[in-house]
């Protein structure tokens, strides 16, 4: 198990690192990119458990020290129903605010590095929810579009992920089901790794905007694995353009 979530992990941090060069996804790919997921998830009769929606922009605007703090209190400003905290390391700082609901989590995390006597600053924002549902569908078409526009400057790289299981029971072998997954997503499988209970697969969908990079095609990562004993249900993740969540 931390195998593979180390792997997805540093496969993770690739790709996110590769994607800097690549294509931004607009606010409308970022919400039909995870609205599609979970409809062809849906189709395939596969639960799903767990939803997230990652943003990140670099901000070239902010140089200084002070820079950020007007930044911060034009955030505050904005969403002043958040809880926030500030952090502070050695040539770190972090302001995080959190919005808790019943149904979804939300964070907001300012980031400012000082590297050779200059400020780098990065804006995050993720959004969580656990089953999909109607409310889910309401916040990607309703709140999402003003979350991002009241946060970042401009087009942020977004990731949309989605963890599901099978609620029947497997009797395929995984290339076999992984084969089928590509088919409903209308994907091109690019590259794969197998082992006795787990696969994780790389390809390419019309379905999805992004890509990591003009270079790379690859736009769509899934990951199945069977539980270990008996009785348990085999789990599904499937990112775009990458999975940015362990498993």
């Amino acid at each position: 198990m931390k195998r593979i979530s180390l792997m997805l992990s540093i496969f993770g941090i690739i790709g996110f690192i590769v994607l800097q060069a690549g294509n931004k996804t607009t606010v409308a790919d970022a919400r039909q990119d995870l609205q599609t997921l979970a409809s062809r998830l849906q189709d395939e009769h596969i639960l799903i458990k767990k939803w997230s929606l990652y943003s990140r922009e670099t901000l070239e605007s902010v140089k200084s020290g002070k820079d950020r703090e007007n930044l911060v209190r034009e955030l505050k400003g904005k969403f002043s129903g958040w809880s926030w905290t500030e952090s502070k390391k050695e040539n770190q700082h972090i302001v995080t605010a959190t919005n808790v609901s019943s149904h979804m989590n939300e964070t907001l995390k300012i980031i400012s590095t000082v590297t050779n006597g200059q400020i780098h600053t990065y804006l995050l924002y993720e959004v969580k929810g656990g089953s999909w549902d109607k409310r889910s569908e309401s916040f990607l078409d309703s709140n999402l579009p003003v979350r991002l526009a009241d946060i970042f400057e401009s087009s942020p790289e977004t990731f949309s992920c989605i963890e599901g299981v099978i609620s029947d029971k497997m009797d395929e072998a995984l290339p076999n089901y992984m084969d089928g997954l590509l088919k409903a997503f209308d994907a091109t499988e690019i590259e794969a790794l197998e082992e006795d209970t787990f696969m994780s697969t790389s390809a390419y969908s019309p379905l999805f905007a992004g890509q990591l990079s003009k270079d790379h095609d690859m736009n769509l990562q899934l990951g199945l694995r069977k539980p270990d004993g008996m009785g348990g249900k085999t789990t599904i993740v499937v990112g775009t353009p990458i999975i940015t969540i362990e498993y």
